[in-house]
């Protein structure tokens, strides 16, 4: 296949770069490059967040639009609210050439306090809910700044930051702005971009300024320090984070993470002893709304996709919810932001029986994903440390109030220049008065006479006759005398860096004073919540047909002839054992399956397929059952030869697709499990057969307990065209099962010195077994 060429009027290609021959690039080239491009402007253009200030694009360009609108700090004086259309408008027109809805919505998030810990936006109107309800059109809300705008807008026209062009050069915005605290951790942030995606949490303004005062003071503090000042996310609903101190380290030193969140609860006592679980706080992202959804579909569950019934976990899962929840309600309101009351079964059902079942089995309980990747001051998007972060931002902040400090020394010294030649004039007022009076060109004689600068001498010519008076002449060496003094405080900020670094300190303390608040995510460490499903542990037997049939009677009375299946079908097995045990599914690929015998249905019925309570992998079959306690050990092999010794615990797995376990080559197959004698291990023997008639026995300590599972090793040498066929573990007596001469079935018990004629060690041939024609079977006696 040739690679086809395309050529382009206009030369060069994305990035500056020429192409490689001339204009002509080539399909793939053209594609690369403009997929870098798109990626890029979503990355930096939309998506990540700033280091420096923590805004995405669309953000900045609305605070800075609001800004220039004149929209007041909520609080401050004639602080005003213009409809949000306006705004919008405003900043589509000028910075934003996108969609309005996309521009609306990025404005009702920074005006949401369950969204943004400190909102940049005072929204006036309905700008949505927690439960997910939408915020009313823009031409019915209002919008002005927030008090808490001001540590990013504050200091915009003190020459902190640079502007940049908009998009068709007809105004300027700041790229970023002169953030007094690093908002990226203030407010978090949350987007998906091209291959790469961030999900900053919030954090407590107070313990950001802690943190970022401490390196400041000093760069090398130890991490434990750095995390004594921020012990983990702040998120604005409140909420617990059950996370251990340990995981959140883990999470900010690398950047990425996963924290586990719960909702707070109190319990409301009411009259006659009866009481009610009160719910007042949730995890982040998490509503009342989803909450009564999750609980509706757990008691009353739909047939799930390409099922024909609700199955037996949802059926178990309904009782379990049922059993200690009567009701659930919202009473959330204007004075409870988040009201959702559980009244439990009973007034004797226990308290934390009802906790446990709910935090389980709805989003009462909860991760968080903490993903810390932000376009950094490099201006790459980069997975960031918590102490890269804050560092960075130091860096920031150090030049931002360098630029700030060298800006107003700048126009410190021009008004003190000013005022040194109006002083200087009204010391000779009379004969500056005369020389205007009567010179025709006064400005160069000024200049000439009192030796001042052009700018000098165009303020004087300027000047208004009120003042010359002499108490201007007093306020004049007052200012002089003042601004001086700051002259020398500014440069000596300029000049010593131990000197900027107090001033950042002392603003930022400053500002934490002032904007800070009290932490409202509790971090207490706990495990997560599990639903305990109380079984009654009782005699029971499974029984299994041959077409996979399952069901599970009480008692070990069972009378396997006395049972009943369906047209065609048969016993396969009776198994009695506990309702607390497992059944274990063996498939012919090694595969093992589990399910808990509480979950088998009973009756006089003829049960339910198995299939239908696991998951068989695609292409193959079921081979053998067994169910018993979990410590039971068993003696699994294959027809290869191969074997192992695993207890029944640790084929239990947690999917209903399974687990690997035996692992096996080519056609061979399992064996049906083998049952070890309780006891004395070094009283147990293992029993080979193969489908040549060559019989092995060997003591089973020369096999190894595998709880793992695998291939085992070799049980016995097999023949190129010979197979296993049969495995027991027995301690005194072994039973061979077969048919004799003339195809009747017989069955020959081994024991004492004849059975000793077929010991031998581990991976040897065994020896032919002449007690009946063929030898189909071995079992324990």
């Amino acid at each position: 296949m040739t690679q086809e060429t395309f050529d382009f009027e206009t030369p060069g290609q994305p990035g500056g770069g020429q192409a490689p021959s001339g204009d002509a690039l080539t399909l793939a080239q053209y594609a690369q490059q403009a997929y870098l491009e798109y990626a890029l402007s979503v990355v930096k253009g939309r998506a990540l967040p700033t280091y420096s200030d923590g805004q995405k694009p669309v953000q900045r360009r609305i605070l800075y639009t609001m800004e220039r609108l004149g929209l007041g700090f909520a609080g401050a004086t004639g602080a005003k609210a213009v409809k949000s259309a306006r705004v919008v408008g405003e900043v589509l027109g000028k910075y934003h050439p996108h969609g309005d809805q996309a521009a609306y919505d990025a404005m009702v998030r920074m005006a949401q306090d369950f969204s943004q810990r400190y909102p940049l936006v005072d929204g006036q109107g309905n700008f949505g809910s927690r439960d997910g309800d939408n915020a009313a059109a823009m031409r019915y809300t209002e919008a002005r700044l927030s008090i808490y705008s001001r540590l990013l807008l504050d200091e915009l026209d003190q020459g902190t930051v640079d502007f940049q062009p908009n998009y068709d050069g007809s105004e300027n915005e700041p790229r970023e702005l002169p953030a007094r605290l690093p908002f990226v951790l203030l407010n978090g942030a949350s987007g998906i971009a091209v291959g790469m995606a961030t999900e900053v949490p919030s954090h407590n303004l107070r313990e950001v300024a802690e943190a970022a005062v401490l390196l400041l003071k000093r760069p090398d503090a130890s991490d434990d320090e750095l995390y004594g000042a921020i012990q983990g996310p702040d998120y604005p609903g409140g909420g617990q984070l059950i996370s251990s101190a340990e995981d959140i380290r883990a999470a900010y030193n690398t950047g990425r993470g996963s924290l586990k969140l719960r909702a707070r609860w109190k319990i409301e006592d009411l009259a006659r002893g009866q009481w009610q679980l009160v719910v007042t706080e949730l995890p982040q992202g998490v509503s009342t709304a989803k909450v009564l959804e999750e609980i509706e579909e757990l008691t009353n569950p739909k047939v799930k996709t390409g099922k024909k019934t609700v199955t037996p976990e949802q059926l178990q899962l309904k009782a379990s919810v049922l059993a200690v929840l009567d009701k659930a309600r919202d009473e959330s309101n204007k004075d409870a932001p988040v009201r959702l009351v559980l009244e439990p079964k009973s007034r004797t059902i226990e308290q934390q029986d009802l906790i446990n079942t709910l935090l389980a089995h709805t989003s009462l309980e909860t991760s968080a994903p903490l993903n810390l990747t932000m376009v950094g001051d490099d201006g790459r998007p980069v997975q960031k440390t918590l102490r890269k972060i804050l560092t960075e931002w130091i860096g920031f902040r150090l030049n931002t109030v360098t630029r700030r400090t060298q800006h107003r020394l700048d126009k410190v010294r021009d008004r003190i220049h000013i005022l040194e030649g109006r002083h200087e004039i009204l010391l000779h007022i009379d004969e500056v008065i005369a020389l205007i009076r009567h010179s025709d060109e006064p400005k160069p004689a000024l200049i000439e006479r009192f030796k001042l600068s052009e700018r000098q001498a165009d303020d004087i010519l300027e000047i208004r006759l009120r003042q010359l008076a002499r108490l201007e002449f007093i306020k004049i060496e007052q200012e002089l005398k003042s601004l001086r003094e700051e002259a020398g405080k500014l440069e000596e900020i300029l000049s010593n860096p131990s000197v900027l670094r107090r001033t950042v300190v002392k603003e930022i303390e400053s500002d934490a004073k002032q904007y800070g608040d009290e932490r409202r995510t509790l971090i207490q460490e706990d495990k997560r919540a599990v639903a305990e499903v109380r079984i009654v542990d009782e005699p029971v037997t499974v029984v299994v047909s041959l077409k996979g049939w399952v069901r599970a009677l009480k008692g070990h009375e069972v009378d396997p002839a006395a049972l009943a299946f369906k047209s065609g079908d048969s016993l396969y097995g009776v198994f009695p054992c506990r309702s607390v045990d497992p059944l274990v599914v063996l498939g012919s690929n090694g595969r093992a399956y589990s399910v808990p015998v509480s979950a088998l249905p009973g009756g006089r019925g003829d049960g339910q397929p198995i299939t239908t309570l696991i998951e068989l992998e695609s292409g193959s079959q079921i081979a053998h059952y067994f169910a018993g306690a979990a410590t039971q050990k068993l003696l699994l092999a294959g027809t290869g030869g191969f074997g192992l010794v695993a207890e029944v615990g640790d084929l239990v797995g947690r999917q209903k697709a399974g687990k690997g376990f035996l692992s096996l080559e080519g056609e061979e197959r399992p064996l049906p499990p083998a049952v070890v004698p309780a006891g004395e291990v070094a009283g147990v023997q293992v029993a080979c057969l193969s489908m040549a008639g060559r019989l092995l026995t060997f003591a089973i300590d020369e096999l190894k307990h595998q709880p793992k599972g695998g291939r085992g090793l070799t049980l016995i040498d097999l023949d190129a065209k010979d197979a296993l066929v049969s495995v027991a573990a027995f301690t005194n007596q072994l039973l061979v099962s077969g048919t004799a001469r003339g195809g009747k079935a017989k069955e020959e018990p081994l024991k004492g010195a004849a059975l000793a004629g077929y010991a031998g060690k581990r991976a040897k041939k065994g020896k032919a077994c002449d007690l009946m024609q063929k030898p189909m079977r071995v079992t324990a006696a």
